[in-house]
């Protein structure tokens, strides 16, 4: 076993291990070892068709996918991400791990796999891209009951926020001792957080990520979400990561901030050594805006992300873009040339953080290497324009399965295997009857 891991454990006195891939969902599957097994091996077996596993616990056509025989992968530690699990009762690390075959060869169907492939795309033109998340979430108020409405959560004050108090530091005072200790955690697991703000919705928070390595930033995402919940828990309320939570309430995205540095210098592209934009800037917003609509199920991967994606709610709706114009899809926010940047917009935060970024840093890069156009830049509102996205998840997997490019840059097995758990999710919701349906269809049609 690795001396960084081995000395790791020793220094924390670790009990246990929590051995983690993330799955489609950007769920965390694996395995609890004990840290004398843990050392004893170099890597852990798992089944390959866990890739393949739907938010609702099915598997997608996993015969197909990875083999009718079921067979293991090999799920190898990433010593950089070893970690304190901050909430467990003992000392616990995680360590999140890669998945591999056999013979040594990533597993197409990992998400962290498909992001690293795009990832050595870049560094193949001497790129490197930086990105710099901003994830928004609702805490809610405990509720068992599925067919109930989800409400704010009783604060401090013994209420329940009213109304929308957006930046308002008194509503964010209110939690004060689930983001003092939410706080702590994050410094014990090494997740570079770094403003706290009061979004626009009830009890919607927003938390910004310190901007740096894509793979870097997905980890920490990954492991961000269940810091959150699991704080949550300890203080008798939840937090939601879904895109559209609250039907009168706003939706909740990841925006990613994305520029991409020269390796060998690490000056941005983007800007020429005059500070004006380079071609590059603008061919990567043109492949963003050429491609994102392909991607969408990497970037809205539930039928409830498309709540959130409708005209006048705070979101975008089409792949337009401007200069600090956040009614678009695609925002370049103010900056000085060395951080001259562009926002995509279009995510929930209900995302697989490695395929979202991938998705993203996918479109940018065959816009800057095909030398794609950008549109003139939005002056007004992009609200008021037609509807430039999927307005379903199911013209959405249409969409990326259509798409060649993109099945060529992300890998064919990956786009197939994504397609058929989106697919999955989307028969198994089409199973159901909602609330809508009963209230108003069952006396009157």
């Amino acid at each position: 076993m690795n001396e960084v891991l081995n000395a790791f454990i020793r220094e924390h006195a670790i009990h246990e291990i929590e051995c983690v891939i993330p799955d489609m969902t950007g769920m965390a599957r694996g395995k609890i070892v004990p840290k004398n097994l843990f050392l004893a091996e170099d890597s852990m077996k798992m089944s390959k068709a866990v890739l393949t596993i739907t938010v609702n616990g099915e598997f997608a056509d996993f015969e197909r996918l990875t083999g009718p025989h079921d067979p293991d992968m090999v799920c190898v530690p990433d010593v950089s991400t070893i970690r304190m699990v901050p909430w467990a009762m003992e000392q616990v690390a995680v360590v999140i791990h890669d998945c591999e075959d056999f013979d040594g060869k990533p597993v197409g169907l990992s998400p962290r796999a498909v992001l690293r492939k795009v990832l050595a795309r870049y560094a193949e033109r001497g790129w490197r891209a930086v990105v710099a998340p901003e994830m928004e979430f609702y805490l809610i108020a405990q509720n068992n009951n599925s067919d109930e409405p989800l409400r704010p959560p009783t604060g401090r004050a013994g209420r329940s926020e009213i109304g929308r108090q957006s930046f308002s530091i008194d509503a964010v005072n209110d939690f004060d001792p689930f983001f003092q200790e939410l706080s702590t955690f994050c410094v014990a697991a090494r997740l570079n957080v770094e403003t706290l703000v009061h979004e626009v919705g009830a009890c919607q928070m927003e938390i910004n990520f310190t901007h740096g390595d894509a793979l870097e930033l997905a980890d920490q995402v990954f492991l961000f979400k269940r810091a959150v919940r699991e704080t949550a828990y300890r203080h008798n309320i939840f937090a939601t990561f879904m895109a559209k939570p609250m039907q009168d309430e706003p939706g909740s995205a990841m925006h990613i901030h994305q520029s991409v540095v020269d390796a060998e210098t690490g000056l941005n592209v983007f800007s020429l050594p005059d500070g004006s934009a380079s071609e590059l800037f603008y061919q990567h917003i043109g492949g963003m805006q050429r491609y994102l609509p392909a991607v969408m199920p990497m970037l809205a991967p539930y039928v409830n992300s498309y709540r959130r994606l409708t005209r006048h709610a705070a979101a975008p709706i089409n792949v337009r873009w401007g200069y600090d114009n956040r009614t678009c899809g695609i925002r370049v926010p103010p900056s000085g040339p060395e951080a001259r940047r562009v926002e995509n917009r279009v995510p929930g935060v209900d995302v697989n953080p490695y395929l979202a970024m991938a998705a993203t840093l996918a479109c940018g890069y065959l816009g800057m290497v095909n030398a794609l156009e950008a549109s003139p830049p939005m002056e007004g509102s992009a609200y008021t324009l037609d509807y430039e996205l999927p307005r379903s998840l199911e013209d959405a997997i249409e969409l990326m399965q259509g798409c060649k490019e993109l099945g060529e840059l992300l890998g064919h097995d990956f786009v197939s295997a994504f397609c058929a758990v989106k697919g999955k999710e989307f028969e198994t919701f089409n199973r159901g009857i909602t609330a809508w349906e009963r209230e108003h269809l069952q006396l009157h049609v």
